[in-house]
């Protein structure tokens, strides 16, 4: 059985990769982060895994959607991997990219080929092949409905070439491809649901992964069961699993040390007291790409003028950020990428230090010589409370004042992000992607669901996006990234506050667990003893 290594269970310290990569061997569209995650022998199972059981787990958010191409949430992901495999994988470790439902190929530089793996089926009996693969392309490219349409910029055309194959012509070489085939728009949804539900689809989907839905009840349970048309036999060795939706993660912690629930994840650090003392509870750490910060609405008046947006980024303290909210497991984040990223640009660490009267400055020359006062979004959890209060206070001794609407994860983001244009800023998090140009594409294109104000960031850093694609050796890709880095950054379009590690509590019956660098919990492996 092929299977993940398991994470260390102290946090270890990665440093960047040194690979240099082509598109020939295409590695070059993951970022390796070396020692993301050391063996761990309590985690390693030894023997073969043992069938059957319902795995419990306290999931902290409602989904927006459990449709990968409507969904806006990277909260999302855990539930959409028992649901639904994806054309391309990455690895635990690294996220490099490998072969999933399908081989990829490039015969030339404007040419993707994907060879379907056969004897994959729907959970709905239909074939995942060929039609079915060009119908996801298609409508995650054109459906007005579709979150993901920059995902795909790239793609000119999608071509049935056999039975189970399927060519991708491209008007621009992407070596990000795979790499956004193992993402959201690689997540295959049977065409016969998707065509007889329409919007209901959301709540009622169809797809070829390890685990099928019972049912969606909103803000309380999301339950999944084996498919036993499953193409794969070495993994989802549990016969179902219920996702407890409990927002409170203190509450949700307390459900594993109970019994009750088998597996909590992005656990709060200042819980690890109780992780540790609890009996039969093991926890399971590494780092994770997963950002928090404040995303700016730049439609916004106050925040469509860059000297605010500066001020912003000067009036935080990052450090005293990862202290107090993160209790030190953690790190500052001065752009999008960790420390530990091969793209991290160290030069940017000291672009913004702590300087409140070089924010008070930039406030006044933007005309707010009296301070400003801004709408933000967060949740209600007391993890949210805690990073609210932190950064109310250290904006408010640069003349920002805030207030704070507060709900749950669906309900603030999609009111920042879809229609309502709701607050000036979110604080919340970036989940993270497997490949750099993902994230800086979704959060910055003019038109990315991320972009909550769709402001046009300008034809510089588009096509810094496009070279960064067409780029084929990591050495170059890099020196890309810088570049649009420092884009970002000296034009304050995010406010980037920490880098939260994964943490993971687990029953002791749980084993075959492994983390992960997008730090979203898997559960393909996991076996109840």
């Amino acid at each position: 059985m092929s299977q993940p290594a398991s994470a260390s269970e102290t946090e270890p310290g990665p440093g960047p990769a040194a690979a240099v990569l082509s598109r020939r061997d295409l590695m070059v569209m993951a970022g390796a982060i070396a020692g993301a995650a050391a063996a761990g022998g309590a985690w390693a199972q030894a023997a073969a895994p043992k069938r059957g059981g319902v795995l419990k787990v306290s999931a902290n958010a409602n989904p927006s959607s459990l449709d990968p191409a409507t969904g806006g949430a990277g909260s999302d992901h855990t539930f959409l991997w028992t649901i639904f495999d994806t054309l391309v994988e990455w690895d635990y470790q690294t996220l490099k990219t490998k072969p999933g439902m399908a081989r990829y190929s490039f015969p030339d530089p404007l040419t993707m080929v994907l060879d379907i793996q056969p004897g994959i089926v729907f959970h709905d009996g239909t074939p995942m092949n060929a039609e079915a693969v060009k119908f996801n392309f298609d409508r995650n490219r054109q459906d007005p409905r579709s979150n993901i349409k920059a995902d795909l910029q790239n793609v000119g055309e999608v071509l049935v070439s056999g039975p189970l194959q399927v060519t991708v012509k491209l008007q621009r070489p992407d070596t990000a491809l795979p790499a956004i085939l193992s993402d959201r728009a690689g997540m295959m949804v049977s065409p016969k649901a998707v065509r007889a539900l329409g919007a209901e689809h959301d709540r009622k989907p169809v797809g070829a992964g390890p685990w099928k839905i019972v049912r969606w009840s909103a803000n309380e349970k999301v339950e999944v069961t084996r498919a036993d048309n499953y193409w794969r036999k070495d993994r989802a060795f549990v016969d179902g699993i219920e996702f407890f939706i409990i927002p409170e993660l203190a509450t949700g912690l307390r459900a594993v040390v109970s019994g009750q629930n088998d597996f909590a994840y992005q656990v709060p650090p200042r819980l690890i007291p109780i992780i540790t003392k609890a009996k039969d509870l093991r926890r399971i750490s590494g780092p994770t790409l997963y950002c928090l910060q404040l995303y700016l609405n730049m439609a916004k008046p106050g925040l469509d003028k860059l000297k605010v947006r500066q001020a912003l980024n000067h009036a935080v303290d990052r450090q005293a950020f990862v202290k107090g909210t993160l209790a030190g497991v953690g790190e500052p984040a001065y752009m999008n990428l960790p420390k530990s990223h091969w793209a991290f640009d160290e030069s940017l660490v000291g672009l913004y230090p702590r300087d409140v009267a070089k924010a008070r400055a930039l406030l006044a020359e933007a005309g707010y010589k009296d301070g400003i006062e801004l709408t933000v979004g967060s949740y209600t959890d007391q993890d949210s409370v805690r990073r609210s209060e932190i950064v109310m206070e250290q904006l408010r001794e640069a003349g920002i004042r805030l207030k704070f609407i507060t709900g749950t994860i669906p309900e603030i983001s999609g009111q920042f992000f879809g229609t309502e244009k709701k607050f000036d800023m979110l604080l919340s998090a970036w989940t993270g992607r497997p490949d750099p140009s993902m994230t800086y594409s979704l959060m910055y294109s003019k038109d990315a669901y991320f972009n909550a104000g769709r402001v046009d960031t300008g034809k510089e850093l588009a096509d810094m996006l496009a070279e960064s694609r067409v780029a084929e050796r990591i050495e170059s890709r890099t020196l890309i990234f810088r570049r649009l880095q420092r884009h970002v950054m000296e034009n304050a379009l995010v406010v980037p506050l920490a880098f939260q590690y994964e943490l993971v509590a687990a029953s002791s019956k749980v084993q075959g667990y492994a983390s992960n660098l997008l730090g979203k919990p898997k559960y393909e492996f996991i076996a109840l003893q």
